[in-house]
């Protein structure tokens, strides 16, 4: 017992402390426009109970539903009332979950090891990162750790509890994200190159406990793609979602395409702008710890090789990428590196150089991760902040409210093709249209239109007007006319 309580309470205070870093100032940061557009669907379903589940380049119901406890505990209700803090704190505290639950995947590596793999994740920088970022993926990375701890235990020793419980966890991925079945397919042909016989688990319910898992993993889905029952459409559409993400996957002209070397590199090492990015020590020791799992390696040691090795090869044979993909390669990679970490504290008198090994990747994780969500976190050069909102959007609310109170009959107007995360940062406000061509009458009391439009929308004021110049994200700005007494 006297060496179990440590662990546990090292990694609970792991676990804390991670919670308390990733949801230290989450109102900060310019809402991104993925994040903006979840946000309002949240809130509607907040402030209405409606939703419905949309297959075209929308991702699963879980995050949204996931809003309404942390918006009760913190008394909001209505959409205006919901703020950055309350729905980035979903992802900071799935994120929280995911390094509890890495220590527990882990704990065949030792106490030590088990520890230094959700240190690892604890201060990953895109791990952090995204752990302040309003979109599924931080979610997926939790409940597919969930999933595998909870499938180690059953196939460690077949219970029905802990089948029952994969499921569920299975279920809660595949409504959170339609790459879920990528996940899963990784895992179990991981868990095949693995295995050193042939023989499946033993027990004498195998086939039931199968059976309970699937059926949960069915039912909790459908739940949530249901809307609780109230659009079973929903179901049609769930299924729908899978070709769009396939369909997107494979081509090549959504302007995210990447080469193949991409997520690579963003582990390694990477110059932008005079400033270095990197976590060459992790990869580093997430190599070795490849080796280590070649060369006759432990069982999870060997699945965590496996594993990540059919992740990277399948997101980096792509051209579809995006940097929070990024998030789901972490947690192999922290398994590699902490039985790296294993091997060295075997060596005679090799503990106490591992732990130092691991203390100083640790630090430089650390450092990275402050630089890419405090330091940098809106800054174009990261590369985390991938097509971030401007500084500039905190500005638009400011100026809308300014302008009603000299105008109160007055509306807002948004003439532009894209204009997220502008809705998120309106809303509340009773009189805001949005259009993608300049109508013939464009006066109002505040106008906001993009740059390409702007001087066709100058020529359908009547008013007189002052003129101001915001960006709304790298590359796209946007002209604000102001109506002036």
């Amino acid at each position: 017992m006297s060496n179990v309580l440590p662990r546990w309470l090292t990694l609970a205070l792991l676990t804390l402390a991670a919670l308390l870093w990733r949801a230290r100032d989450l109102s900060s940061r310019p809402m991104h426009a993925d994040e903006a557009n979840q946000a309002v669907k949240a809130g509607i379903l907040l402030e209405t109970g409606r939703y419905a589940f949309d297959p075209a380049d929308h991702h699963g119901p879980v995050l949204y539903y996931a809003v309404l406890p942390v918006a009760w505990c913190r008394d909001r209700r209505t959409l205006a009332e919901l703020d950055e803090s309350t729905v980035r704190l979903v992802p900071a505290l799935a994120g929280a979950a995911s390094v509890l639950l890495l220590g527990l995947l882990a704990l065949p590596l030792g106490r030590w090891p088990s520890l230094a793999a959700a240190a690892f994740l604890a201060a990953s920088p895109p791990s952090v990162y995204y752990s302040g970022y309003f979109i599924q993926e931080t979610l997926l990375t939790t409940f597919t750790l969930a999933f595998l701890v909870c499938a180690r235990r059953w196939l460690a020793a077949p219970r029905a509890f802990w089948a029952a419980a994969a499921g569920v966890s299975l279920g809660l991925m595949q409504a959170t994200k339609e790459s879920a079945p990528l996940l899963v397919a990784a895992a179990a042909l991981a868990w095949l190159a693995a295995r050193r016989h042939p023989d499946g688990p033993e027990g004498r319910h195998t086939a039931r406990d199968l059976l309970i898992g699937a059926a949960l993993a069915l039912a909790v889905a459908a739940v949530f793609y249901s809307s609780f029952g109230e659009n079973p459409g929903g179901l049609r559409d769930a299924l729908a979602t899978y070709g769009n993400f396939a369909a997107r996957l494979r081509a090549g002209d959504t302007g995210h395409e990447k080469p193949w070397w991409y997520y690579a590199r963003l582990f390694a090492w990477q110059r932008s702008g005079g400033i270095v990015f990197e976590q060459a020590g992790f990869a580093a020791l997430a190599v070795a710890g490849f080796a280590v799992a070649l060369r006759n390696g432990p069982p999870l040691l060997r699945w965590a090789a496996a594993y990540t090795l059919i992740l990277l090869l399948a997101l980096s044979a792509t051209p579809y990428k995006t940097p929070w993909l990024s998030v789901q390669l972490v947690p192999g990679l922290a398994l590699l590196a902490a039985g790296a970490i294993a091997a060295l504290g075997a060596a005679p008198r090799g503990r106490a150089f591992a732990i130092a090994i691991a203390a100083a990747v640790f630090a430089m994780l650390s450092f990275q991760s402050v630089r890419v969500s405090s330091t940098y976190a809106h800054d174009p050069r990261n590369p985390y902040a991938y097509v971030h909102s401007s500084p500039d959007v905190l500005k638009f609310r400011g100026m809308a409210d300014e302008a009603l109170r000299r105008f109160p009959d007055g509306a807002i107007r948004v003439i532009s093709e894209e204009y997220w995360p502008l809705p998120w940062y309106f809303r509340g406000l009773k009189r805001v249209g949005y259009w993608t061509r300049p109508p013939q009458d464009c006066d109002a009391a505040l106008v906001v239109a993009s740059a390409d439009l702007a001087d066709a929308v100058r020529s359908r004021l009547h008013g007189a007007y002052s003129v101001s110049y915001l960006g709304l994200r790298p590359g796209f700005a946007c002209i604000v006319f102001s109506r002036t007494p």
